[in-house]
């Protein structure tokens, strides 16, 4: 039995303010091939998963928190106890509204790496507006820092 401890997983800090800790699929314990999930804790006041796009199909949890969401042109607030499907290609972006960390749980599928991880260490993201689409009216602005 292989089981993923979330207590024992360091995860990854991001430019963007959040830690995102992998449970199964990638750097996980558990070497799921068709699916990923993780935990991402997105610090208060803007924390981000950042406007960005790939191959896999996604859904987003929110465990904790107020997030707002962009999926394409659409902008919504979610709240702890829902959940959004992301589909394969579409820009999305996740922001912390709150004064508190918001938590949240992704799973998507095929597993595998996804780019903007990468990308978003590299400082290399493309830029809503500019390399990719805008984002939708109204939100906030996506995080493009490079890590010092």
């Amino acid at each position: 039995m292989i089981i993923s401890d979330l207590s024992t997983i360091e995860g990854r800090r991001y430019p963007a303010r959040r830690r995102t800790q992998n449970l199964v699929g990638g750097a996980a314990p558990i070497r799921a091939t068709q699916f990923s999930m993780g935990y991402v804790t997105l610090d208060p006041d803007g924390g981000q998963v950042p406007w960005h796009n790939q191959s896999q199909e996604e859904v987003y949890f929110i465990i904790e928190g107020r997030v707002e969401m962009c999926l394409g042109a659409e902008r919504q607030v979610l709240k702890g106890g829902q959940a959004v499907y992301i589909p394969s290609g579409v820009f999305h972006q996740a922001t912390n509204i709150g004064s508190t960390p918001a938590k949240m749980l992704y799973g998507y599928g095929p597993a595998g790496d996804v780019a903007h991880w990468r990308q978003e260490l590299e400082g290399t993201l493309p830029r809503a507006g500019l390399d990719a689409p805008p984002l939708p009216d109204g939100a906030r602005p996506q995080c493009t820092e490079k890590p010092v």
